[in-house]
């Protein structure tokens, strides 16, 4: 007999390198599970009127706005701006507190970025006004011409 040989013997070459690729395998996993839960909370998206009336958006949850400012809803008191955001099938009142900027106009396409309130109001921190259909997003576009309130001319200006 002999002693302290058990007949096994190591692992074999392949073997080696399957728990090699196994392993790399899990630690990539991980590391892709933890990159993307920290981009999940960064990540703001677009949303036109429309889709808010068909998504679910949690009240409080960061997200890009477009569409059109509404002709005769902008009031203005103070630094404080309240006026409606539409796609032509639906709309949304927004209240801003800021400086607007130069190009801001009803009837011109804008982003807001902000998030819903409880009462349903959107509470834009930043305002974006788009003065050249070049910088509209395609969303947005398609929407207003499904309703027919695209204005081109009116986009170029």
């Amino acid at each position: 007999m002999t002693s302290g040989a058990s007949g096994r013997k190591g692992f074999t070459r392949k073997q080696k390198r399957l728990v090699i690729i196994a392993g790399l395998a899990v630690v990539l996993a991980i590391s892709t599970a933890l990159v993307l839960t920290a981009l999940r909370d960064q990540i703001v998206f677009f949303y036109a009127p429309s889709d808010l009336s068909t998504r679910e958006v949690a009240p409080g949850q960061p997200i890009r706005l477009g569409g059109l400012v509404k002709e005769s809803s902008w009031s203005r008191s103070g630094q404080e701006n309240v006026f409606v955001i539409t796609d032509g099938a639906q709309e949304i009142s927004t209240r801003f507190t800021g400086i607007l900027p130069d190009l801001f106009r009803e009837g011109q396409g804008v982003v807001a970025e902000g998030a819903i309130a409880a009462d349903g109001r959107f509470e834009a921190s930043n305002v974006l006004a788009k003065h050249d259909e070049n910088y509209v997003p395609k969303e947005v576009v398609e929407a207003l011409k499904a309703q027919g309130e695209w204005r081109a001319e009116s986009a170029e200006q």
